[in-house]
C-alpha cells in the first residue's frame, strides 16, 4: 500500500487555515485520493479535552512551560491515534497547526526558547515531522481584525494576548521557517483565498509526485 502524506498548515491567529484547509481537501478529493482534515490541539477526545484546558479564557494563571507541556501532550496523543494510522493506510492528512506552533508560541513568544520546546516535542513525536509545512504568513493587526470580524468565532484565551505576543509569534513563525527551509514554504496570507490555495496546491502537488 502507498505510503501516506502529513502536510501541516500553520500561521498566526486569523491567517485563514481554515480555508485553505477546506479548499485543500476539495482539490485532493477530487483526485480520488483519502484525505483526512485534523487540527491541534485536537483532532481526537483526549486531545479534545486538553485543547479545553489550554485555550479557557479562565486560565490566564497557566504556566508556560505547563502550556508548552500540554501541547505537547495532546500532539502526542493525536499523532498515535489519528495521525499515523491515517499515513500508514495512504492517507493525506492536512493538520491545523503542528509543532512549528509550539516553537513559534511557546518558545519564541513565550521565551522559553526554540530549543527547549523542541526537546520536549522531540520526545512527543518520535521524529515523526511533516512531509510539507504551508505557513501563511500575515500582519498581526490583519489577522486579528479578521478574527474580530468574524463573529461566528470562538475568542479563545491566545486571542486576549496583546500585540506585542502576536508580533513575536510572526517573528516565531518566521525563525523556524528559516531553520527548517526544506520543508516549511511560506506564503502570503493577505492574498485572496484562491490565490493563496493556487499556490498552496502547487507545492502540494509536488510532494505528492514523489
Amino acid at each position: 500500500m502507498k505510503q501516506g502524506k502529513f502536510i501541516t498548515i500553520e500561521g498566526g491567529e486569523g491567517a485563514g487555515k481554515t480555508t485553505l484547509i477546506e479548499q485543500l481537501v476539495r482539490r485532493c478529493e477530487q483526485l480520488g485520493q483519502e484525505v483526512v482534515a485534523t487540527r491541534e490541539p485536537g483532532g481526537i477526545p483526549i486531545a479534545e479535552a486538553i485543547r479545553a484546558v489550554i485555550l479557557n479564557r479562565d486560565h490566564t494563571a497557566m504556566d508556560a512551560r505547563t502550556e508548552a507541556l500540554l501541547y505537547a501532550a495532546a500532539r502526542r496523543q493525536h499523532l498515535a491515534e489519528k495521525v499515523l494510522p491515517a499515513i500508514a493506510r495512504g492517507a493525506i492528512v492536512l493538520c491545523d497547526r503542528f509543532v512549528d506552533s509550539s516553537l513559534a508560541y511557546q518558545g519564541h513568544a513565550r521565551g522559553l526558547g526554540f530549543d527547549e520546546v523542541w526537546d520536549i516535542n522531540r520526545f512527543a513525536i518520535e521524529d515523526c515531522m511533516p512531509d510539507l509545512t504551508l505557513y501563511l504568513d500575515i500582519e498581526p493587526e490583519a489577522g486579528l481584525s479578521r478574527i474580530h470580524a468574524d463573529a461566528g468565532r470562538e475568542v479563545n484565551r491566545l486571542d486576549l494576548e496583546g500585540l506585542s505576543f502576536h508580533r513575536r509569534v510572526r517573528e516565531g513563525f518566521r525563525l523556524a521557517a528559516e531553520r527548517f527551509p526544506d520543508r516549511i514554504v511560506t506564503l502570503d496570507a493577505s492574498e485572496s483565498p484562491e490565490r493563496i490555495a493556487d499556490a498552496a496546491w502547487a507545492r502540494l502537488e509536488t510532494r505528492l509526485s514523489h
